[in-house]
């Protein structure tokens, strides 16, 4: 009612009105790209979904936010391009045709059906007459030629390593998929790590080209810049060779003879003179063999909580040092002298060979872990107008 107490005819929204739309816009064509001749063009795209069910509100959060910017662009002008698909080619569709008794085809198909219902009772401005779906064959065609060419060119191979293991789901995830606490995001369990042989893509053979065009990229903002490089990781240094003598060595052999090579990675090969101790991920090859009879009790039940830590734990520089002496010595290939080898979960698999020299005056994650299990701190470096004591340094 107004000020002058003359009604006034409240507008509401009229839902029934939405199918109408939807039809003109469906009949015109209205989403569909190309229809601007020579206007600006735009190509926005959202991360496919998995169709392992109907959408739920998660989705639709993301997907707005592709909508909204869509239409900006749309009004402003602009034609574009703003296709959908479906994330459709996996395990979890086999798992859930064996947990609900259906064929993995019926199942995705199914679920795609509903979840592009869904999106269209939404008003989502999508092309859909660009939409794909990633378990089709002529979709995944194009994916097995790729796989092809690169194998051809020597660019996709076979190697071991240690992934992140759902033991409910039965399948291997990306870091991505795992939240802080070491849980799947799929199933909510506990990840385990295990190494299992699989296909890799040689991508670190165009890692020097992929970080020197990142100058080329000024439309990029510097941080996302700054996320790629750090992600391609270059590190320059050295590879140094210890001799590790395994604990059943025969102590008057030549260790040549008797030992394993135990390769580490260092940026920093004139600090070898303050390696005290040698430290193994605990998912490295020569664990085993370098693990005295007295210590393997100790050992496996290390190495079976860390497969059960995430990454982020792991290296955490909050988190107290954890550690177990495998009861193995390696030789420092610059003095000779005998220095212990040790697993931690703070070194990784994947980063360089999985193995350190630990040199706990110049380095802080090797400090903190001299001090927690005693070791010694030899310093080797001194920097201007200080004096470090191995004894007394913090």
């Amino acid at each position: 009612m107004s000020d002058t107490g003359t009604k006034r005819r409240i507008e509401r929204f009229d839902p029934t009105i939405e199918p109408k739309w939807r039809e003109f816009w469906e009949r015109e064509g209205i989403f569909k790209a190309g229809r601007r001749t020579g206007a600006p063009r735009r190509y926005i795209l959202e991360m496919f979904p998995y169709p392992s069910g109907d959408l739920h509100i998660g989705h639709l959060k993301n997907y707005v936010i592709g909508d909204a910017l869509t239409r900006y662009y749309v009004i402003r002008g602009y034609d574009v391009l703003h296709p959908f698909g479906w994330d459709a080619f996996g395990l979890p569709a086999e798992n859930a045709a064996i947990k609900y008794g259906r064929h993995p085809r019926e199942w995705t198909y199914n679920n795609i059906a509903e979840s592009k219902k869904s999106l269209e009772i939404a008003g989502i401005m999508y092309d859909w007459s660009r939409e794909v779906t990633t378990c089709d064959p002529d979709y995944y065609r194009w994916n097995q030629w790729l796989f092809l060419l690169l194998y051809r060119k020597g660019l996709a191979y076979r190697a071991k390593a240690t992934v992140n293991w759902d033991p409910v789901d039965q399948t291997v995830l990306a870091n991505e998929q795992v939240d802080a606490e070491g849980r799947s995001w799929r199933s909510g369990a506990k990840v385990e790590k295990r190494e299992l042989e699989q296909w890799f893509f040689r991508i670190t053979a165009y890692a020097e080209r992929l970080l020197n065009d990142l100058d080329k990229l000024d439309q990029w903002p510097d941080n996302v810049k700054t996320m790629q490089r750090n992600w391609i990781g270059k590190s320059e240094g050295a590879e140094v060779t210890f001799l590790a003598l395994p604990p059943d060595a025969d102590p008057h052999a030549p260790p040549e003879s008797v030992a394993e090579p135990l390769v580490v990675f260092t940026t920093r090969p004139d600090t070898l003179w303050g390696a005290t101790f040698m430290v193994l991920a605990p998912e490295h090859p020569l664990v085993a063999k370098l693990t005295a009879p007295d210590r393997r009790t100790e050992v496996e039940a290390y190495v079976a909580k860390a497969r059960t830590e995430s990454e982020i734990e792991r290296t955490s520089v909050t988190r107290e040092k954890t550690g177990v002496f495998l009861g193995s010595y390696a030789i420092n290939p610059v003095n000779d002298e005998r220095i212990p080898i040790w697993i931690a979960d703070y070194v990784l698999m994947g980063y360089g060979t999985g193995a350190i020299m630990a040199v706990p005056a110049h380095d802080q994650r090797d400090f903190e872990f001299a001090r927690q299990f005693g070791l010694p701190v030899r310093v080797v470096v001194q920097p201007p107008g200080d004096t470090l004591d191995g004894e007394t340094m913090t």
